[in-house]
């Protein structure tokens, strides 16, 4: 409290008050010290809506969920997939995935077909850090069980073993890679996989992101696809969000690709 004007200061008061003043400055300084500082470590979210994954897991001992629909349009066939998809942070610098989806296609000749797709199981770990290395890399291998349906998803069980990397600076943030995924059904099923993504935080709560992917044939009269995409996400609160991708091909995209897309609802917590 400042004396009166007519107020004679003692010793003892003028040293409480440069005291209080001094506690104030450093408490001061210290929360502005604290939130760059968690400005600074927050990551940039990545991954889905893309196709191109990142090598961040989800944090220890937390949850991400996403509820999310695809699909894509290719020979005038129409199919995809609605289901959830669960990662939770087992420890540090590893996350545990399970996705689980009933696909669906919309042949242009034949009926529509409805079923238990194939569900994915997968291990995501982070080996380096932008931090000490400059980028982060992580693996991510994902285990596709044999379709629960006879007319939707593969009857035979894959893995994919894909490698990401990523780098963040400022709003701005860079990430892909890829690898190939090898199918019990033999070497003509193989087919590998490469992606890159581009994105900046717009605002606060809105990330918008561009995509550059590629895929090799992956059977006999499937051939190679690349595809183009833009991709947007958009926090409504701390703990649910909002996401959307689409994407148009660039090669052999009408008997491979001629449109594709993704949407999602996340729950983080």
């Amino acid at each position: 409290m400042l004396p009166r004007p007519d107020q004679r200061l003692e010793p003892t008061d003028i040293v409480s008050e440069t005291s209080e003043r001094r506690i104030r400055r450093r408490i001061g300084s210290a929360v502005v010290a604290a939130g760059l500082t968690a400005m600074c470590t927050l990551p940039a979210a990545a991954g889905p809506p893309y196709q191109s994954d990142d090598p961040q897991p989800t944090d220890y001992r937390h949850y991400e969920i996403y509820t999310f629909n695809k699909g894509a349009r290719s020979k005038g066939d129409l199919a995809g997939a609605s289901g959830i998809d669960f990662n939770y942070g087992a420890a540090r610098d590893l996350q545990l995935t399970a996705t689980l989806p009933v696909g669906f296609d919309f042949p242009s000749n034949g009926p529509t077909a409805f079923g238990l797709s194939n569900i994915e199981l997968a291990a995501k770990y982070r080996i380096l850090h932008q931090d000490r290395f400059g980028l982060d890399v992580a693996v991510f291998p994902r285990v596709f069980l044999p379709s629960g349906s006879r007319s939707v998803g593969d009857r035979q069980a894959s893995v994919l073993l894909p490698i990401w990397v990523q780098k963040d600076w400022g709003k701005w943030s860079a990430f892909g890679g890829g690898g190939c995924q090898i199918s019990a059904a033999g070497r003509s099923h193989d087919f590998c996989l490469y992606g890159g993504t581009v994105t900046r935080q717009i605002a606060p709560t809105l990330q918008l992101g561009i995509e550059l992917f590629h895929q090799t044939a992956d059977g006999i009269g499937n051939p190679a696809t690349t595809s183009l995409g833009i991709g947007a996400k958009y926090d409504l609160n701390d703990n649910i969000h909002l996401l959307g991708y689409a994407a148009k091909g660039i090669q052999n995209a009408r008997t491979a690709n001629q449109y594709s897309w993704y949407a999602a609802v996340l729950f983080t917590f």
